[in-house]
């Protein structure tokens, strides 16, 4: 231990601990570690006291994380007005007298540290070389609110929270069953962030979930902040503009692809949940599709794709037909664009470029600005800048309605970073049509197709159910097939339970009544 101590008087306080040294059974050389660790720590309190006004003891805690009311009350109570001659007793009262739920006997200094760090108590005895963390950790959290990036007309209100124990106890409300795993693992050298895997067994492949962990396993970093941190170092393949993991902040969306043999990753200090393996697909639907008639659920659904076309091709459509084929457009039509770019002097191309640049700084500009502001300042600023733009004859008429159209397109898209793709993507097809007309835009597309045919999510390919075709599937994905149709889950990979209900379960209004 005297060896530790001049070794950790010498070490970087920056530097991380990985120490699987047993404590001692000194009480002043297992202080004296704690204090050089915890120098210029001002939140940190080492507490003596004595047991039964005999034995030397410490509690150890931060300030602000723990539950110093009932650690008074439960622990420094008891053990100060208690009779006990030796460590033996003190042992025995710790574990059979002690009114905590849950009481973890810490052998090492660096448990001991990490114990501290994550809000427990820790307490030190004379005589003894365990640390008893007790499970008393408090601070304040943000209550259960709508997600205001996923809102709907019906369905739940509650969204994820940033603390991990409120999240995975809102699965566990939805998901009853004891198949329902909850893994946890410890990621970050500094920040230590608690990451859970979440899955039911019996419907997640297994080989899926030892995937997930590989990839979890492997990673060493400073910290984790953010679900994004994982998402961007667990993902398939790298480079590509579209997110090939679903992220959310609804329990429902995630209980919903938990059922469908799908797992979850839930991080430590934020509210958004990753989901492995996803679709190009399943990112295009809204948790709404289940909860409202099959036909509405459907036509939206095909109203989505068709807007998610426009979002992507519409200004490169417009750049094309206006540089390079003329005769696509009626004569009538042809000569009212014309006159209204007749004072404009920028070609279609420069003109398309410079409105679509214009109109995501303004988007971006909403979203940064406070509440109360962001939205005034998106729209008015949309009005003033495009009605300025055309009276001073920097762009044309047609080219506002059409950049206006395309923004309205784009928040269709039900994931955020699904509809970033699309927004990056938007602007070499542009580059393409103002080129090589209609043909550069067929070769964008077809390098898309070509693309998304190729990248994988844990191992499922991304145009799946489509490419490669699984007709059973179509059903869940192009359209939004009734409940009683939805007899099987999606395959995915491996081995999966098949069936997710009874077949035969269509409406007889015959037997209605029966």
């Amino acid at each position: 231990m005297k060896n530790l101590l001049r070794k950790r008087k010498n070490q970087s306080q920056t530097e991380p601990l990985d120490i699987q040294i047993s404590l001692s059974n000194k009480i002043d050389e297992n202080i004296e570690y704690f204090r050089s660790i915890y120098t210029n720590c001002s939140d940190v309190v080492i507490r003596p006291f004595l047991i039964g006004g005999i034995i030397p003891a410490y509690i150890i805690y931060i300030d602000g994380m723990a539950n110093v009311e009932e650690a008074d009350e439960q622990i420094l109570h008891p053990l100060m007005n208690t009779t006990v001659e030796n460590s033996t007793e003190i042992m025995n009262m710790l574990e059979n007298k002690i009114p905590v739920t849950n009481i973890q006997k810490l052998p090492t200094l660096s448990k001991c540290v990490d114990s501290i760090s994550t809000g427990n108590p820790l307490l030190l005895c004379d005589g003894i070389s365990i640390g008893y963390s007790f499970c008393l950790a408090k601070w304040e959290k943000r209550g259960i609110e709508e997600p205001s990036a996923e809102v709907g007309i019906k369905g739940p209100r509650e969204g994820f929270t940033e603390t991990i124990g409120v999240s995975t106890s809102q699965l566990r409300r939805i998901i009853k069953s004891p198949s329902l795993k909850i893994q946890e693992l410890t990621i970050g050298e500094f920040t230590k962030t608690k990451v859970v895997i979440t899955y039911i067994e019996g419907l997640a492949d297994s080989n899926l979930i030892e995937e997930v962990h590989n990839r979890l396993e492997r990673i060493k970093i400073d910290g984790i902040l953010e679900s994004g941190y994982i998402e961007e170092l667990i993902e398939d393949n790298p480079y590509s503009p579209f997110p090939q993991i679903l992220s959310t902040e609804r329990p429902d969306v995630v209980c919903s692809n938990l059922l469908e043999g799908r797992a979850a990753i839930l991080v430590d200090g934020t509210p958004s949940v990753i989901v492995v393996p996803t679709t190009f697909f399943s990112l295009l639907q809204s948790h709404e599709d289940y909860y409202q008639r099959f036909l509405v659920s459907t036509a939206i659904r095909w109203l989505r794709y068709l807007f998610l076309l426009i979002s992507l091709l519409l200004p490169s459509l417009y750049v094309a037909i206006l540089t390079y084929h003329h005769e696509m457009v009626p004569t009538a039509l042809l000569l009212s664009v014309a006159a209204s770019r007749e004072a404009v002097p920028f070609p279609a191309l420069v003109e398309a470029l410079m409105m679509e640049v214009t109109f995501e700084a303004l988007r971006e500009a909403g979203i940064r600005l406070p509440r109360q502001v962001g939205a005034a300042v998106s729209i008015v600023g949309a009005l003033v800048i495009g009605q300025a733009a055309v009276q001073a004859g920097l762009v044309s008429a047609p080219m506002v309605i059409v950049v206006a159209i395309t923004g309205i397109a784009s928040f269709m898209i039900p994931r955020y970073a699904m509809g970033i793709g699309f927004r990056i993507l938007r602007f070499p097809i542009i580059f393409l049509a103002g080129a090589l007309g209609l043909l550069g835009v067929m070769m964008g597309i077809i390098a898309i197709v070509v693309h998304l045919s190729t990248i994988r999510s844990f191992g499922v390919p991304y145009l799946s159910p489509l490419a490669p075709l699984k007709k059973n599937e179509l059903q869940d994905s192009l359209i939004r097939s009734p409940w009683w149709k939805l007899n099987t889950r999606p395959h995915l990979t491996g081995n999966y339970n098949k069936y997710r209900q009874s077949p035969g379960l269509k409406p007889d209004p015959n037997k209605g009544g029966e």
